[in-house]
C-alpha cells in the first residue's frame, strides 16, 4: 500500500522516540511527514493530558522538495497517566487530521477530515519493576475439584449437603438447575483435593511448571468457590489449612510457587459474614444491622434488597472501601492477605479486578510487597489492561502502583483467531504490536499468557472446528466430542499455538488438562476432570518439550522481541540477546531465536528473513533434532510445510 501524503508511525523510532511506554519526566520526539503540493500553513500537535487539551505548534526540520518533516519534543508529566495525541494540518482552504487507525492499534495511522482517534502513550511511575523470577515462570492453573483425588477408591473428603457426587472420574460435569428460574440448585463434585495436588507435584515438576495458580480454595458451598464462606479456612472438601501449608512447603522445595485466587468484590450469601441461611453462629449482615459485618454490604432495604454481583443474590457485593472490610482483608495484623502469605502463598490473582476500586488494589499491593517484595499480584483483565475503562473510570493497572501482571486474554484471542483463520498474519502483527507499544516493558514480560481458563471453551474444541456453541443446546454441548479427523487438526494447531505461547514474552499459563487433550465448550464443560491414564501422549510430550526449551534458553524469556509480518498464513518473530545483555540489562548468553508458524492446512510456504544484524553462519532447528540451518550472509531462507512451526536457535559452535 502506498504511503499517505500525511504520515506518522508511532512504532517507528524515526517518528516517535523512545518507543512505547515511558516513565514520567521523559522527553519524547514526535515527527510528522507531509508530502503535499499545496502549501501547509501550520502543523499542530494536539495533546490531551490531565483532562486538559494542549496544542503545540510543530516546526519544520527537513525539507526535500514537496516532502517536509515536522517535529517537536514534549516532556511527559511528573505523575503517571495516559497521554493522548494526534496531528492537525492546516492548509489554505481545509484542515486535515492525522490520528490512530480505525482499529486503534497504533503504528501507521490514517488521514481524517474530522477529529480522529488519538495515539496513546503510557506514562508510568519511575522505578517501576516486577519480580524477575516471574519473567522466567511457566504457570499451571488448577481447579482443585477436577484435578486429582488422593483418597483411596475415590472417596470424597467431607462432602457437602445438597450436592451431586460423581463416582466416575471421567463423567461430564453438568449443572443441576431449576427448570423455571435457571438457578443452580445443586452443585456437582468429583472429589479432587489438595492432597491430590501434593501427590502430583512430581508430575508438574516434570512438565516444567514453577508456578501453580489455584482457582479459589477457601470454604464455599459451590464447586467453583467464588462464593466465599470463610476467607481464612480451606474448604474441607479440599483439606485444611495445615495441608495447604504443607503443600506450599513441598512445592517450594521443588521450585514451585503458589498463587491464590482472591475473590474480594463479593462474598457468598451463605457465609459467616452475610449468613443469609443462618448456618453460622456469627451474627451476619443479613440477620442484623448490629452485625460487625453490616458495613461491608450495601442494603437498599435491609435485609431483603441488597447490591449483588451481576444480580445474583447468592453473591452479595461488598463495599471494598469500607474501613472495617479493608482492615480485615488487608491491614490487620492477621489479615486475610497476611495470613495466607505466611502460610506460604507467593502472590494473588484478583478476581474481577475491574470491579475493585483502585483505592482497594493499591493498598493491597503495598501491603503484599511489605510482606514479600518478590510476591506477584495478577489481575483478571480481558482487554488491553493499559487503557481499560470500568464504570466510567480509566484504570491505572500498569502505571506502577497496582498490578504486576494481568491475565492476557488478548493474547489468547489473537492467537486462536490466527490459527482458526479469523485473523491473518498482518492483523496478528498489528494486534500484538499494539500491546507491546502500550504496556510498560516490565509488565509485557510478565503478562499471564493463557490459552485456556475456567471461563472459556477448551482450546482443543475451538481448534478442532467444533460447531459454534450458540448453534447447540446445552445438552448437545455436553455430548459433543471431536471426530478423529478433527482431533488430528486440533492437535496440530495446538502444538503450533503452544510453540507460540512458550516462546513469547510473558509467563505462559497452562490450564490443567490442556496438555493432556481435554475437550469441552464453556462452563461447566471446560471444567472437566484431568484424564489421568488417558492423556494424548503426543500432546503431553510436546508441552514438556516446548516448556523445557523455554527454561533452557534465556533468549526466550527476556530477549528482545521483534515481530515479523511475513505472509498471510505465516507469522513469526525474532528473539535477541545483544552484546550479552537482555532487555533488562541482565547479563545473559548472547543468542538469537527465530520462531515461524505456518497455519495453512494444505500448502507449504518458503520465507526469507534478513538476520544479518544479529546472526551469521548457521542456526539450529530444535524441532528437527538439532539440524543445522545455514545462513547466506545472514539471510535465512527456509521452507515450512502445512501446519508446521520452526524454532531456530543461533548455533553456539
Amino acid at each position: 500500500m502506498s504511503r499517505q501524503w500525511i504520515f506518522h508511525d508511532s512504532q517507528d523510532l524515526f517518528f516517535r522516540q523512545p518507543f512505547g511506554a515511558v516513565t514520567c519526566n521523559t522527553k519524547i520526539t514526535l515527527k510528522l511527514e507531509i508530502n503535499a503540493i499545496n502549501p501547509v500553513k501550520e502543523v499542530i500537535l494536539r495533546l490531551w493530558k490531565n483532562n486538559q487539551e494542549e496544542k503545540v505548534v510543530m516546526r519544520q526540520s527537513v525539507v526535500n522538495g514537496t516532502k517536509v518533516i515536522y517535529q517537536t519534543q514534549i516532556t511527559t508529566p511528573s505523575t503517571p497517566l495516559l497521554l493522548w495525541y494526534y496531528f492537525i494540518v492546516v492548509m489554505d482552504h481545509k484542515i486535515y487530521y492525522y490520528g490512530n487507525n480505525a482499529q486503534n492499534t497504533g503504528g501507521k495511522g490514517q488521514i481524517y477530515e474530522h477529529q480522529p482517534p488519538s495515539y496513546q502513550i503510557t506514562v508510568h511511575k519511575e522505578g517501576l519493576s516486577t519480580p524477575d523470577w516471574f519473567k522466567g515462570a511457566v504457570m499451571y492453573q488448577i481447579l482443585v475439584d477436577r484435578f486429582y483425588n488422593d483418597c483411596e477408591e475415590g472417596q470424597l473428603l467431607n462432602p457437602k449437603e445438597k450436592c451431586n457426587i460423581y463416582y466416575r472420574w471421567h463423567d461430564t460435569p453438568y449443572y443441576r438447575t431449576c427448570t423455571k428460574t435457571g438457578v443452580i440448585v445443586c452443585f456437582d463434585f468429583f472429589g479432587g483435593n489438595l492432597l491430590g495436588v501434593m501427590e502430583k507435584l512430581p508430575y508438574l515438576k516434570e512438565l516444567g511448571i514453577n508456578v501453580i495458580y489455584f482457582n479459589p480454595i477457601f470454604e464455599a458451598p459451590s464447586n467453583h468457590k467464588y462464593d466465599t464462606t470463610n476467607y481464612k479456612k480451606i474448604d474441607p472438601m479440599y483439606g485444611d489449612n495445615q495441608i495447604f501449608k504443607e503443600l506450599c512447603r513441598k512445592a517450594q522445595e521443588m521450585g514451585i510457587a503458589i498463587i491464590l485466587d482472591g475473590v474480594f468484590s463479593h462474598t457468598g450469601s451463605d457465609s459467616i459474614y452475610f449468613n443469609k441461611e443462618g448456618n453460622y453462629p456469627e451474627l451476619g449482615a443479613y440477620q442484623s444491622k448490629d452485625s460487625p459485618y453490616y458495613s461491608w454490604y450495601r442494603f437498599e432495604e435491609h435485609p431483603y434488597k441488597y447490591d449483588c454481583w451481576w444480580g445474583i443474590d447468592t453473591l452479595p457485593n461488598v463495599n471494598e472501601l469500607d474501613p472495617a472490610y479493608q482492615r480485615f482483608i488487608i491491614h490487620d495484623q492477621d489479615s486475610v492477605l497476611e495470613y495466607w502469605m505466611k502460610q506460604g502463598a507467593k502472590g494473588w490473582r484478583l478476581d474481577v479486578v475491574d470491579e475493585l476500586p483502585g483505592q482497594f488494589v493499591k493498598p493491597f499491593r503495598q501491603k503484599m510487597k511489605e510482606i514479600d517484595p518478590n510476591s506477584m499480584l495478577i489481575g483478571e483483565v480481558w482487554e488491553d489492561a493499559s487503557n481499560k475503562v470500568s464504570y466510567g473510570e480509566m484504570r491505572e493497572y500498569l502505571l506502577g502502583e497496582e498490578l504486576d501482571s494481568t491475565m492476557n486474554y488478548p493474547f489468547r484471542d489473537i492467537t486462536l483467531d490466527f490459527f482458526t483463520g479469523k485473523k491473518n498474519a498482518g492483523e496478528v502483527h498489528r494486534a500484538l504490536m499494539s500491546l507491546y507499544e502500550n504496556y510498560p516493558k516490565e509488565h509485557f514480560y510478565v503478562t499471564m499468557n493463557l490459552i485456556g481458563s475456567h471461563d472459556v471453551p477448551r482450546a482443543l474444541t475451538l481448534l478442532g472446528e467444533a460447531p459454534p456453541a450458540e448453534t447447540l443446546s446445552r445438552e448437545e454441548q455436553a455430548r459433543y466430542f471431536l471426530t478423529e479427523d478433527q482431533i488430528r487438526l486440533a492437535i496440530a494447531r495446538l502444538k503450533l499455538l503452544t510453540l507460540f505461547q512458550m516462546t513469547f514474552p510473558g509467563a505462559p499459563c497452562v490450564y490443567y488438562g490442556d496438555e493432556a487433550g481435554v475437550e469441552g465448550y464453556g462452563d461447566p464443560y471446560c471444567r472437566a476432570t484431568y484424564p489421568w491414564g488417558s492423556e494424548i501422549k503426543e500432546l503431553l510430550n510436546w508441552y514438556k518439550k516446548t516448556i523445557a526449551w523455554r527454561h533452557q534458553y534465556a533468549v526466550l524469556k527476556t530477549g528482545q522481541w521483534i515481530s515479523l509480518c511475513l505472509q498471510e498464513d505465516v507469522y513469526g518473530y525474532v528473539r535477541v540477546i545483544e552484546n550479552e545483555r537482555d532487555v533488562f540489562n541482565q547479563i545473559k548468553e548472547n543468542n538469537v531465536a527465530v520462531v515461524l508458524l505456518n497455519r495453512n492446512r494444505h500448502r507449504g510456504m518458503t520465507v526469507e528473513i534478513d538476520l544479518s544484524k544479529w546472526c551469521q553462519g548457521e542456526m539450529i532447528d530444535l524441532i528437527q533434532a538439532g539440524k543445522a540451518v545455514q545462513l547466506d550472509s545472514g539471510l535465512l531462507e527456509i521452507a515450512l510445510g502445512p501446519l508446521e512451526g520452526k524454532l531456530l536457535i543461533q548455533s553456539q559452535v
